[in-house]
């Protein structure tokens, strides 16, 4: 009697299907159907076993193993949410050449110098190599235990000889565990060797950092159960013509998933920069045309921005141009046609060019009335006031909404020494040496300002 048991099943979702197909139909991954053997047909019956602890009142659950150590670097641990805690597993992705490697052995050298050896498995790198950046960068103690291994048995050797209370593996894609069929890098030996270290982290209460790969769209390479089975998921993003960093928390179960640490590279490392608006924003005797500075809110902090615009005529008939740097391009696209529209501003026989300064990336609503302006200013040539900054939603029909945070915005803004603030209505009180004006639309901002 010819089977009908499913003889492959999908690694991501768990899909089965008695073919094997290119594309799994539930989860819509390539390559994930794998063949297997057959599920037992029916429920077998379970019963109680030994368990591990006695279940307790979670007010009598003991919270000292899982207290964040400090790592000596303050922008990372501010994104950890204090540093790092026993026994959790981070993912630092980012992408190649941004300085990954660079920054987790100087926090490898801090946590060897405070808390205990720390060990770095490189599998892509010599130890010569390794060796050769941690003197660059003043990463050198005698805690600080070095490996370059690409076999998770040999890995596994390395913390049972050194027991480190900081494991830093660079990174999960190269090594392979010979227990699990698959090629190197592949979903099934990315989450055989995660599972198998996370295991290992838990057991001995052993702090562990992986780092990942990315795909060319920046996302993080490898099953999608990867970024599960960790605690925390670090994104490193920075520009190569660029010497800014941006380290991002997308998942923390320790602490705010919304953090952002800044820091700048450099000959002697990875440095952090604890006040980075100055690098967002240019230093200019007289304003110019076409230039508007914000605020934005990364987390709990707000950072100064300043936003550029250029409009230039098309010069022959041509289709305008519209070009974005460090910009969403289609909050940008409906800004531009909020300007022309709702605030009687010619633009569809122009080109139309916006940027942010220093490289910082800017996606937030709130930064929409300051590229509004920015626009504005220079399609008529008219500089804004110095000392000003904008903050407000756009929407479709010329409005000006409120942003979160808006105090917090006000008083970095006002430290930073800008005395002008144009917000949409009840924005709050105004922070001690700056004045507030009020805006409920776009045509009431350019009617006030040009």
């Amino acid at each position: 009697m010819k089977s009908t048991r499913p003889a492959h099943r999908c690694t991501e979702c768990g899909y089965a299907s008695a073919k094997w197909v290119g594309r799994c139909p539930e989860c819509q991954a390539w390559g994930t159907l794998q063949e297997a053997g057959a599920p037992a047909s029916g429920l077998r019956a379970v019963s109680a076993g030994q368990v591990s602890a006695p279940a307790r009142p979670i007010a009598q659950v003991e919270l000292a193993g899982a207290r964040a150590v400090p790592t000596g670097i303050a922008e990372f641990d501010r994104v950890l949410g204090g540093g790092l805690v026993p026994g959790a597993v981070l993912l630092v992705a980012g992408e190649p050449g941004v300085g990954k490697s660079t920054l987790l052995l100087e926090v490898a050298q801090r946590v060897a110098a405070s808390n205990g050896p720390a060990l770095v498995v490189s599998g892509e790198e010599s130890a010569g190599q390794v060796r050769l950046r941690a003197e660059r960068i003043g990463a050198l103690h005698d805690q600080l235990y070095l490996a370059a291994e690409t076999e998770l048995s040999a890995v596994l050797a390395h913390v049972e000889a050194v027991n480190p209370t900081l494991l830093v593996l660079d990174s999960v894609q190269t090594v392979r565990s010979p227990a699990v069929d698959g090629t190197d890098g592949g979903s099934t030996q990315v989450r055989a060797v995660a599972s198998a270290l996370t295991g290992v982290a838990k057991s001995r209460g052993m702090t562990t950092i992986l780092v990942g790969h990315v795909t060319k769209d920046g996302a993080i390479a490898g099953p999608r159960t990867l970024e599960h089975l960790v605690d925390v998921v670090i994104s490193f993003d920075g520009e190569r013509h660029s010497t800014l960093r941006m380290v991002r928390a997308t998942k923390n179960r320790f602490g705010p998933a919304d953090e952002i640490g800044c820091f700048e590279i450099g000959d002697s490392g990875v440095v952090g920069v604890p006040d980075p608006s100055a690098l967002f924003v240019s230093r200019r005797a007289d304003p110019v045309p076409g230039s508007c500075v914000t605020v934005t809110l990364e987390g709990s902090r707000p950072l100064l921005a300043e936003v550029q615009a250029l409009v230039a005529s098309t010069g022959g008939g041509g289709s305008p141009r519209r070009a974005v740097s460090g910009l969403d391009s289609q909050r940008v696209a409906m800004v531009n046609a909020v300007v022309e529209r709702r605030g009687r501003v010619k633009l569809a026989d122009a080109d139309v060019f916006a940027a942010s300064v220093g490289g910082v990336r800017i996606a937030e609503p709130a930064a929409d009335l300051a590229l509004a302006l920015a626009i504005a200013s220079a399609a008529k040539d008219h500089p804004l006031p110095a000392g000003m900054v904008a903050l407000g939603e756009v929407g479709l029909s010329g409005e000006i909404r409120r942003v979160g945070g808006t105090g917090r915005r006000l008083a970095e803004a006002a430290r930073q020494g800008y005395r002008i603030a144009l917000v949409p209505p009840d924005a709050g009180a105004a922070p001690s040496g700056m004045r507030l004006i009020e805006v409920p639309d776009l045509g009431a901002a350019f009617h006030r300002l040009f």
